[in-house]
């Protein structure tokens, strides 16, 4: 965990957006003493948003399943995957 004074921000902005580039992860910035906010690589926010997604899509398919919607065994999709497969080559 990288924990970096505003003042370092504001004094050496290239060296923070280096560390958070080159570490992945947050760089968490404080104004005398308290937690103030987050600064994050472009690729690190783009990597954290595409994981909360793919969450929010396993978590919808879960709760679809236990509504009661359908569900295909492996099989099933498998022929339904070859079936389309099938069409686009046509």
């Amino acid at each position: 965990m990288h924990i970096r004074p505003s003042s370092a921000l504001r004094n050496d902005y290239t060296g923070i957006s280096e560390l958070a580039k080159s570490s992945g992860e947050p760089i968490f910035i404080t104004n005398k003493g308290e937690g103030d906010g987050v600064f994050l690589s472009m690729a690190a926010f783009e990597e954290r948003e595409k994981q909360f997604r793919h969450r929010d899509k396993v978590y919808a398919a879960e709760m679809s399943r236990l509504n009661g919607d359908p569900v295909l065994t492996q099989e099933e999709l498998d022929a339904r995957m070859e079936e389309i497969f099938r069409a686009y080559e046509s």
